[in-house]
């Protein structure tokens, strides 16, 4: 860049672009709400039919048109913001320079080159002659003239001095503008009108772009306390500007989504902006993969006997099998975290405007098992809060059930005592084991991990919730309320008011009261047919194992997981469930062990949650 165009560059004209390109960004957000919770909703009720669901589709697809505009433009405000803070840096040197010059009668040409006047002492009757100074950094040959140029014109060192200082400038706004025109013209979308999976790939390279580019500007900007509690987060947030905190989410959804302490709303818009992203990657992960299918059959020609004419017969090998066996196995993990990903979608595009059941989507991720924590209505504003801790084969790939399950809850709740609003919260935020044996039976591994992160999620609840405190419940369901014991036991501070543990192989206590909650307040329950307390199980009904085997995994783990909540030495209360329909062989699937959302065992827990007594 040169000197010229430096001195005429006005940064604030860039801050202004940004300033223009986030109103878009806001603008395109209160569209894509618009039709999500109000026209979409109001078409739903109003109409049905073919019509009426193709209206609906393209207004959801126009809905995602204006997500993508709604990100893209965040991302392109926040460019143009570390763009203009770079070439702010540059222009204050360069101002610096010049004025320094004009302060000393020196003239600055055109190409950055600083003329000084006549000065020094006579010689041979004469003032030594002014002159003009280039840039001349790092050139030891030049500046050892330029020493000796003022060994006669004291003037020339401070040009010489301001000529280095303006081409120092211009270098720095050189390497700002080269650093950004490209990222600039990254963010530049296609010229179609559909958002394909594609495009929210580039988005997140977008993303990444940005974040290296603008990592000067961000530095400037409060950065969120290093491994905060609730209460700091949330203080950082709220020291940050409107400005800072759209700069910040645009290139860091990922944290924020996460960021316990923040409001809900906040955390809920990132979250979707990572749904996105990570649903098309894995949607193009998914199509290369379908490209990779091997052959699982070869056909051959055979002698038909009872014509005598030739038939293709597909056959297999033991190779070809295994090969296309594990092919497959990937490609149905692929298409499950998908379709997991499309049943979180599926809660937006099915809202029907009843802000109770509004669903808010408050973590996010597809790491290891995939993570998803949703909340049926607000958490920040609602008088109840229930937050449910799934077990053994929970995963993103299943969630759809799990959130189901947190809507039955909300929706009996909001039966059960219509004065009050209650949210009801699927929590997997943790990995959860994958299977009965080993993994969940001997190992309490799982719940050690993920104690920390409920007690600050439910630390945070709190901290965000507007009127300071709500009455929480906390609900384990099989190995999830060995994690809510755990987590229970081990902070004793946390704002939960009353514990739900269904279908539990145990908390990791001996009693109600080491949950640091009055024992009153803690009410667990087991269906007579579930495989947890089924000790030896009945004969034959979970394969042919040894039934002391079977003894051994209920009986001899009772050291790790503490007393059964159900019993009378453990001290809590017990409601009344169904005694569930005999089990199968998945875990979380086993009609017993699942069948805790309906009947007698749904209406209790929504008294509990609601604060009533079973």
């Amino acid at each position: 860049m040169d000197y010229t165009t430096l001195k005429a560059l006005k940064p604030s004209e860039y801050s202004d672009a940004a300033n223009g390109f986030r109103a878009v960004s806001d603008m395109a957000s209160a569209a894509k709400d618009r039709i999500d919770l109000q026209i979409l909703v109001a078409m739903k009720s109003a109409n049905e039919g073919e019509a009426a669901t193709a209206a609906d589709g393209q207004l959801q697809e126009l809905a995602k048109n204006f997500h993508y505009t709604q990100v893209e433009c965040g991302l392109i405000s926040t460019a143009l913001d570390g763009f203009a803070y770079d070439m702010e840096a540059a222009k204050r040197k360069l101002d610096a320079a010049v004025e320094d010059a004009h302060a000393k009668n020196f003239t600055v040409n055109s190409d950055g080159s600083v003329s000084y006047p006549p000065a020094g002492d006579k010689t041979d009757g004469k003032v030594p002659e002014g002159g003009t100074m280039t840039a001349l950094i790092g050139d030891p040959a030049a500046d050892a003239i330029g020493r000796q140029a003022a060994r006669f014109n004291p003037n020339a060192r401070y040009a010489q001095e301001y000529a280095d200082r303006i081409a120092d400038a211009l270098k720095e706004a050189t390497a700002a503008d080269e650093k950004w025109a490209p990222k600039l013209r990254a963010l530049k979308a296609d010229d179609d009108l559909t958002v394909s999976d594609r495009d929210w790939v580039d988005v997140k390279q977008d993303t990444a772009g940005v974040l290296q580019g603008a990592e000067d500007y961000l530095h400037s900007i409060k950065e969120p306390p290093k491994h905060g509690t609730s209460k700091e987060n949330a203080q950082w947030w709220k020291s940050l500007t409107d400005q800072q905190r759209a700069d910040y989410v645009a290139v860091h959804p990922d944290s924020i989504g996460w960021m316990d302490g923040l409001p809900a709303t906040v955390r809920d818009e990132a979250n979707r902006t990572v749904l996105a992203e990570t649903r098309g990657a894995a949607q193009v992960e998914l199509d290369a993969w379908m490209a990779k299918e091997p052959a699982r059959y070869q056909t051959i020609h055979q002698l038909n006997p009872n014509t005598g004419g030739e038939v293709d017969v597909p056959v297999t090998t033991p190779e070809s099998e295994a090969a296309w066996q594990k092919w497959e196995a990937k490609r149905e993990e692929l298409q499950g975290r998908i379709d997991g990903m499309d049943a979180i979608q599926k809660r937006y595009d099915n809202f029907t405007g009843d802000e109770g059941t509004r669903p808010y989507l408050l973590g996010f991720d597809n790491k290891n098992i995939g993570h998803a924590v949703v909340s049926i209505g607000n958490p920040d504003t609602a008088d109840n809060v229930v937050t449910y801790v799934p077990g053994t084969t929970a995963n993103l790939s299943g969630v759809d059930g799990l959130i189901s399950r947190a809507e039955a809850l909300q929706g009996k709740a909001a039966r059960t005592d219509f004065t009050h609003s209650t949210a009801s919260i699927l929590w997997l935020g943790y990995d959860a084991p994958q299977s009965l044996v080993p993994d969940a039976t001997y190992n309490t591994s799982w719940a050690d991990n993920a104690r920390e992160s409920l007690s600050n999620f439910l630390t945070g609840l709190e901290t965000s919730h507007h009127g300071g405190h709500a009455n929480s419940t906390l609900l384990g369901h099989s190995y999830g309320s060995l994690v809510a014991g755990e987590t229970m036991r081990d902070h004793p501070d946390l704002p939960v008011d009353n514990a739900i543990l269904v279908g539990s192989p145990g908390t990791g206590v001996n009693h109600a009261k080491d949950l640091n909650i009055p024992a009153d307040h803690v009410w667990a329950a087991t269906a007579q047919n579930d495989l947890v307390n089924m000790v030896p199980p009945q004969a034959g009904m979970l394969g042919p194992l040894n039934p002391n085997a079977y003894r051994r995994l209920f009986d001899d783990h009772s050291a790790m997981y503490g007393t059964d909540p159900t019993s009378d030495e453990y001290g809590g209360h017990t409601f009344k469930v169904g005694n569930g329909h005999l089990p199968g062989w998945h875990l979380e699937g086993m009609p017993a062990h699942s069948q805790y959302w309906e009947g007698d065992s749904l209406d209790n827990m929504a008294e509990i949650v609601t604060g009533g007594t079973p």
